[in-house]
């Protein structure tokens, strides 16, 4: 950190490398994103990493700074081409939008290997209630699934856009001899409803078709 690197780079087109010298820093990637249009908040959540919670609630109060209650529509949660990560933290962001309710249980092969994540009991959710709408697509997976399904079955928020990618399983690593590993699947995510996300993914209520971003085409 703060050291300079000098980079030779070759651009397309050119017949001679350049020479840059940038200074090495820290850089935060905020995991969510936001803006107000048409009195609406859209927030977008690009991963569930250690900060996506609080990112989600410092964006839900700068929201509310820049429309009063009685004309703040409702809010959008995107989802799309959010791959997961943390559960800790899907199970956080969906606990911000419920007042109670089971969020999404682990299943083992062994019936009594269940784990149950619950909201916390409130008076009201941290929009206040307002409608809301989840997008998700293809490229939607793990811990999105597992938001997006929670708020679907509990009749929460109204999910629009194309299926999800379907990855609701859970590994587990276990080490070998001679500095190796073996990583098993040990369990299934289930939404509130009891359905399984692994290899179905999430329907949404609302089919739209979404075209794929020009640098996805093809691939």
């Amino acid at each position: 950190v703060n050291t300079p690197i000098k980079l030779t780079i070759l651009r397309q087109g050119a017949d001679k490398p350049i020479e840059l010298t940038v200074v090495r820093d820290i850089i935060k990637v905020k995991a969510v994103k936001y803006r107000v249009e048409n009195d609406i908040g859209y927030m977008k959540i690009t991963s569930f990493t250690e900060k996506t919670y609080d990112d989600l609630e410092n964006a839900i109060e700068n929201i509310k700074k820049q429309v009063p209650n009685d004309k703040l529509k409702g809010y959008v949660l995107d989802l799309r081409l959010n791959p997961g990560g943390l559960l800790d933290q899907a199970v956080s962001v969906s606990d911000a939008f419920l007042k109670r309710g089971e969020i999404v249980s682990t299943r083992g092969r062994d019936p009594k290997d269940v784990t149950r994540f619950d909201a916390k009991p409130k008076q009201n959710d941290d929009i206040g209630g307002k409608p809301l709408i989840v997008l998700v697509n293809g490229g939607s997976a793990s811990a999105s699934e597992i938001v997006a399904g929670a708020l679907q079955d509990l009749r929460r928020a109204t999910v629009v856009g194309t299926q999800s990618f379907g990855k609701g399983s859970v590994q587990t690593i276990i080490p070998l001899g001679e500095n190796g590993a073996l990583r098993l699947t040990t369990a299934l995510y289930y939404t509130p409803s009891g359905k399984s996300i692994q290899g179905k993914g999430i329907t949404p209520d609302i089919k739209v078709e979404q075209p794929l971003p020009p640098d996805l085409q093809g691939r």
